[in-house]
């Protein structure tokens, strides 16, 4: 069992938009709507790098046989966007941001069964408009 956040909180909270983070507006556009962009904090982000447990991998493996999704990797990569996700959040937070435009994911197998989830985007000051 991990102690990350996202299984403190459930990854199916998260995917279902129940848990809101209404400290610092994310979004993947370039701009927000009603504020103007005072200052560009910089890059931020955050790495996660996870693998399936040996019980998700032999599921997994024999799910993967029939074809389809297979939710325990599914369950695995929400529960890594999302810690990624809160990871990125407090990176801007202690830069004492207000936002954070053009947020992606990035994902890459560096190793088998071990990948890194990447959350980044611009840490940026707000004004209301």
């Amino acid at each position: 069992m991990s102690d990350s956040p996202a299984a403190a909180a459930g990854a199916s909270a998260y995917r279902h938009g129940e848990e809101r983070i209404v400290r610092i507006v994310v979004t993947t556009g370039n701009d927000v709507a009603g504020y103007r962009i005072t200052g560009y904090l910089g890059i931020v982000r955050g790495v996660i790098v996870r693998s399936t447990g040996i019980g998700q991998g032999i599921v997994g493996a024999f799910k993967s046989i029939g074809g389809g999704n297979i939710q325990e990797y599914a369950d695995v990569c929400e529960a890594a966007r999302h810690d990624a996700y809160l990871q990125m959040v407090a990176h801007a937070e202690h830069l004492h941001a207000h936002g954070i435009i053009g947020m992606r994911y990035d994902a890459t197998e560096f190793a088998q069964g071990a990948t890194e989830v990447l959350a980044y985007g611009t840490a940026v000051t707000l004004e209301r408009a």
